[in-house]
């Protein structure tokens, strides 16, 4: 048996423009004769159904090992997307990809299809094209498993060229079309699966602990739950503004309050703010709430989800990353406290009773741009500029800044600070934990500040939710809360950039 050299069918270059629109035409053209021959072709250029009996995993999964030039006997009707070619007088040599990435080569051959078959694959099969072949399971001689055809049949024409699959995609193309990404790369496909198998391991995590999933609503009439500029827009039906949601946390609370003790929900959050290379405007995120626990147990309960992620998509607490760096997630993780480093960093005990005139003589110094009625935001600013960055493994940043977290209780033992951490991991913030502040008098002393800096131009204040404060004056349980951003955690899980983690992110 020969044996296909499927590289000279590529080009060296992309096409351009031009040439594309030149191929393009071709394709229509032999689309138009498909549908012209159906009868004859079996089912035209867009069959709705084909007779196949096994996939391409599948084969490969059955027939493992075999000696070169081996005829099995074994007959298969199998698709896929050819994405090599070649074409020679008397034999044509296609490679196949099913969506997984798995690969078998297809050998139509004069002896076994005959000449007009063969000759009508020469003509109207290209590069990207779905096809249909039955035959038997062979090996060729250099031992590439391998289907001698008996009968083919378009199962999808693609009326666009792929690109050149030997050429690495630029990120703007894998981030535009990603389809073309997933047909391309591997990694693009370990990403969908890595995605997959981390919130079905959240929820079994979940699951295993009492927790119940909800849903709450991505419309409201009322932004909260986080210090963000929200999305706007207007309900017809209502005739009034809405938002969309910047996080689901004041109706988890609820729930709490109703009496569902142990809740959680998988969701997208919208926040009308930059866009990096670790933020999006829309993303997905978990959020969790459990009466009776505090902090410290969600921060407990962190730690075993993103463990329990690494394993089910791993198989171990040391995570491979894309570019092959190893990265252990396991042990018990760091807890340090944020006025302790900081004060550490500076050179000077800070605490929450530090002056704000001192606090923005230490941002000047430090060529920090900021102004801002709060002192703990300089603290936050500061700390970020001193410690954030060398904050490799993951590490849980212990009690905030009152007057930044307007949602957390405030310190048990601490004046001036509250029960509240933020996660970090590879030096970007993973996922933020708190004991709930569930004292609805303390609550609306604090929506009423939030008020006053929504008053005086701050876009992402919240604003006194009536509703929330009436659903905590029924009482809410002792509670602990924790957040976590989901395409952070794959940023954690994969090395990658949030955009790479996003199937289809948003782009201009």
């Amino acid at each position: 048996m020969a044996e296909t050299q499927t590289d000279s069918a590529l080009p060296a270059d992309e096409p351009t423009a031009a040439e594309i629109s030149e191929q393009k035409a071709v394709r229509l053209a032999k689309r138009e004769r498909l549908i012209a021959a159906s009868d004859d072709l079996g089912g035209g250029a867009y069959p709705v159904r084909l007779p196949i009996t096994t996939t391409i995993p599948q084969v490969r999964a059955q027939f493992t090992d075999l000696e070169a030039d081996v005829a099995t006997g074994e007959q298969v009707g199998i698709a896929g997307r050819i994405v090599f070619s070649r074409n020679t007088g008397k034999l044509c040599f296609a490679t196949l990809q099913s969506g997984d990435g798995s690969r078998i080569q297809a050998m139509v051959s004069l002896a076994e299809v005959g000449e007009e078959s063969l000759a009508a694959w020469k003509e109207l099969v290209d590069l990207g094209d779905h096809v249909f072949v039955a035959g038997e399971v062979i090996t060729s001689r250099r031992g590439e498993l391998s289907i001698m055809v008996s009968s083919w049949q378009i199962a999808a024409k693609a009326i666009l060229p792929l690109p050149n699959l030997h050429n690495d995609l630029n990120e703007e193309t894998r981030v535009r079309s990603r389809y073309l990404d997933l047909i391309a790369r591997e990694q693009a496909r370990k990403n969908v699966l890595d995605r997959a198998k981390t919130n079905a391991s959240l929820r079994r995590t979940f699951e295993g602990l009492g927790f119940v999933e909800v849903e709450t609503p991505m419309l409201q009439v009322m932004h909260g739950g986080a210090s963000a500029r929200p999305f706007v827009t207007h309900s017809n039906a209502f005739d009034t503004e809405l938002y969309l949601r910047i996080a689901p946390e004041l109706y988890l609370k609820r729930a709490v309050v109703g009496g569902i003790e142990r809740v959680f929900e998988i969701n997208r959050n919208f926040r009308n703010e930059g866009a990096d290379s670790t933020h999006s405007p829309e993303f997905a995120m978990l959020e969790a709430y459990e009466a009776y626990g505090d902090y410290t147990t969600m921060a407990d309960l962190t730690q075993r989800l993103i463990q329990d992620a690494a394993l089910a998509t791993s198989g171990s607490h040391v995570v491979t990353w894309a570019d092959g760096t190893e990265f252990d997630l396991g042990g018990d993780w760091d807890r340090i406290s944020m006025y302790g480093t900081l004060s550490e960093a500076v050179g000077e005990q800070i605490t929450a009773e530090t002056p704000i005139e001192r606090l923005k003589q230490l941002a000047d110094e430090a060529g920090i741009e900021i102004e801002h009625p709060l002192p703990g935001k300089y603290v936050e600013e500061l700390w970020e500029h001193h410690i954030k960055g060398g904050l490799v493994r993951p590490t849980f940043v212990m009690d905030f800044p009152l007057d930044t977290s307007p949602l957390v209780r405030a310190h048990r033992s601490t004046a001036g600070v509250v029960e509240k951490w933020d996660l970090y991991v590879r030096g970007f913030e993973l996922a933020t934990g708190y004991s709930e502040l569930v004292d609805p008098v303390v609550q609306r002393e604090r929506f009423i500040e939030q008020a006053k800096l929504a008053a005086d131009g701050d876009p992402e204040a919240m604003r006194l939710d009536e509703e929330f404060l009436r659903a905590l004056e029924f009482g809410m349980p002792p509670s602990g809360g924790m957040g976590m951003g989901i395409d952070r955690l794959l940023m954690a899980l994969t090395g990658l950039g949030i955009r790479e983690t996003i199937l289809f992110p948003l782009v201009k």
